[in-house]
């Protein structure tokens, strides 16, 4: 999808279309073992090969909404992102993030922050994640700096 098709589309057929986009990806960087899960764990792999991140999502749930820590530590994530170029996003739904990285041996208590890295043989890759950064790029030029998306339910 070229970035004028994703301009041409409703605003629901294009959060439809960016929810289906994030899970494609997420599952296919699963399968690649592409995926770094956790803000600590996140934050490690930023301060050590940033290079190698491509896209970072951040959860939030309303019960984590008052959290201060969690709201700081998203803050300095997107502060890197945008200093780093890594196009990032926000949903909604923690549980289904989990239910997507994860599998049914284990469920990540902290899939607030979720990147998909590049693997070093640059192997991998999925044509969803170019749809994924053609859509920041667009909601940057709206002035959306970080924009939510909504992952489709099951």
């Amino acid at each position: 999808m070229t970035l004028e098709e994703v301009l041409v589309q409703k605003p629901s057929e294009r959060a439809q279309c960016t929810g289906k986009a994030l899970e494609e990806v997420l599952v296919s960087a699963k399968a690649n073992d592409c995926l770094t899960i956790g803000v600590y764990e996140s934050a490690k792999v930023m301060n050590v090969d940033p290079d190698s991140v491509s896209f970072c999502v951040l959860a939030m749930d309303e019960e984590f909404e008052c959290d201060i820590a969690l709201q700081i530590h998203f803050t300095l994530i997107q502060a890197f992102c945008f200093d780093n170029d890594i196009s990032i996003v926000r949903v909604n739904d923690m549980q289904r993030l989990s239910e997507i990285v994860g599998d049914k041996a284990e469920e990540f208590e902290d899939a607030h922050c979720v990147l998909i890295t590049n693997p070093a043989e640059d192997s991998w890759e999925d044509p969803a994640l170019e749809k994924l950064h053609l859509f920041c790029e667009e909601s940057r030029s709206y002035n959306e700096w970080v924009p939510e998306i909504t992952l489709p339910e099951r």
